[in-house]
């Protein structure tokens, strides 16, 4: 019988290869046949829950890069990529610088009746027999138009800039505490900041300049003379949206408001008339206003009566009620000479734009 280092069958004979070493030499040495035939002793936790044999099989080792290793080199790859596209063009572009915004420019022309204004005490029949007889009331003759984006503004943009500017027209033209001349803030929230200084010197300076003159911001009569005989104030008119430029869009503004009116001093006449306000007012929206909800008004152009020329209506208006005629006289004489001054100007209310009683 063979020794311990001997083939299984014995001692090869005279002559032949020792050891067995041609025999053996591509089942036990072959690199392939090792690699497969690694083993991994099991430990003895495994071995004792499991009964397992004391070794086990470990799954050849795989030459070059594994999927995960690919996949994870890859995502390395278009990060780095993404990172040197973003730096070259980087989204975060420095905002461009903010253009001035301009002063208020405001126009009031007076319109004095050529007679008597007409009277009643039914503030219906006043509005039935006048050209304001198909007037929506209140908000409702503010009507939003369909709007549509532009070049360089979003539909939510566009419509942003008219509803701000509707209710810039609401509460300057339409609510109460403000036509009784008790009320600016509601007005002067929805202004851009840096037409504040502007719209407070109006308020605490009132001048003729085309600059301060509340009456060219907002409409307030003067509560120690007149007083709304009713609430449900007519009115018609328009808005337009435009762009102007890839940073600024334009709202345009044209409304007649129709006030009914009666003489807030006691003992006076208790017939009622009517009062027409025309406002044609712009604003000018950039990105800021549109995220504010904020709006620069940049020009106001007002025709407002029955008003007398003698009467300054630069603070607040002065209407001519039911049976009153315009005062003799006008306005001073303009300079035009003096720079900053506006021209004064007066014109005559029609006839056919009161009503017929």
């Amino acid at each position: 019988m063979g020794g311990p280092g001997d083939p299984p069958e014995g001692t090869p004979p005279e002559g032949g290869p020792v050891g067995g070493e041609d025999e053996y030499r591509s089942v036990v040495f072959d690199e392939s046949f090792v690699r497969a035939a690694r083993l991994q002793e099991y430990s003895a936790r495994e071995r004792m829950s499991d009964h397992a044999p004391a070794v086990r099989r470990r799954p050849p080792l795989r030459r070059g890069l594994s999927r995960q290793v690919l996949v994870l080199v890859l995502l390395i790859a278009v990060a780095f990529g993404t990172a040197i596209y973003m730096g070259v063009r980087n989204p975060y572009q420095t905002p461009a610088v903010r253009q001035p915004v301009e002063p208020l420019r405001m126009t009031v022309i007076p319109l004095a009746p050529e007679g008597e204004v007409p009277g009643h005490a039914d503030v219906e029949y006043l509005y039935a027999h006048s050209p304001a007889a198909q007037y929506r009331v209140g908000a409702k003759g503010i009507p939003l138009p369909a709007s549509r984006r532009t070049a360089h503004f979003s539909d939510s943009q566009v419509v942003s800039a008219l509803t701000t500017a509707k209710d810039y027209i609401v509460r300057s033209s339409l609510d109460p505490d403000v036509l009784a001349g008790d009320q600016v803030r509601a007005v002067r929230v929805l202004l851009d900041t840096d037409q504040l200084d502007q719209f407070d010197q109006s308020f605490a300076h009132p001048a003729a300049d085309g600059r301060h003159a509340p009456t060219g911001w907002l409409v307030r009569f003067d509560p120690a003379e007149a007083r709304l005989a009713d609430g449900r104030i007519r009115v018609q008119g328009s808005l337009q949206a435009a762009e102007t430029d890839s940073s600024t869009l334009e709202v345009t503004a044209d409304h007649t408001f129709v006030y009914a009116l009666r003489a807030a001093r006691a003992g006076a006449s208790k017939e009622a008339s009517l009062f027409t306000v025309r406002r044609e007012l712009h604003f000018r929206f950039d990105r800021d206003d549109l995220r504010m909800h904020t709006a620069q008004l940049v020009v106001s152009y007002v025709q407002a009566g029955p008003l007398s020329c003698a009467e300054d209506s630069t603070n607040r208006l002065h209407p001519l009620l039911a049976g009153q005629t315009a005062k003799a006289g006008g306005p001073a004489g303009t300079d035009p000479y003096a720079t900053g001054s506006a021209t004064a100007l007066c014109g005559s209310l029609a006839t056919s734009a009161q009503p017929r009683v």
